[in-house]
């Protein structure tokens, strides 16, 4: 049995949150927070499998600005399973399982993300409420209640907003 460590006073969020996935190499992104939703998603193309030490990987890119393709981030991470996940259409598909650790407000912890084509999505990230239970109050009427925008996304923002050609990679 996996050992849990419960934060003394569970952390206020609001509906929607910046949070941050340091092991995939992303300092912020937008994620709704979706107690509907079992399993956290994460938007992902160009997924590749492979092996690396008889384990499977994934290779994926992921465009982590919510209604943007200026940025794109490449990934690596271990496929810790493959199930069959219930869509927001209704659907069953079978998506890739990955761990990786989450940061919210002050807070880190691992967490499962399925990875999934979220391009036509609002949000580039679903933060379900298996990786928040017993961590996090919800409040639905409120954003960004852990902490606002980070400031060097503020200032990547102004500086794509200015010269958008040399965000591209």
């Amino acid at each position: 049995m996996e050992a849990r460590l419960t934060p003394k006073e569970p952390l206020k969020i609001g509906w929607r949150e910046w949070v941050g996935l340091p092991d995939l190499r992303v300092g912020a992104i937008k994620a709704k927070v979706d107690t509907g939703a079992r399993t956290s998603a994460l938007h992902a193309y160009h997924i590749e499998p492979f092996r690396r030490g008889g384990a499977l990987w994934l290779r994926f890119e992921l465009h982590p600005m919510q209604r943007s393709e200026a940025r794109k981030v490449a990934c690596e991470a271990r496929a810790i399973d493959e199930r069959a996940v219930r869509n927001s259409g209704g659907g069953v598909e079978r998506r890739y399982i990955i761990r990786t650790l989450l940061k919210l407000g002050d807070s880190s912890w691992p967490i499962e993300l399925a990875l999934a084509n979220r391009d036509q999505m609002g949000f580039r990230m679903l933060l379900g409420r298996t990786a928040l239970e017993g961590r996090a109050l919800i409040e639905p009427g409120r954003s960004f209640l852990a902490g606002h925008r980070p400031p060097r996304l503020r200032q990547w923002l102004a500086w794509v907003a200015l010269e958008p050609s040399k965000a591209l990679p």
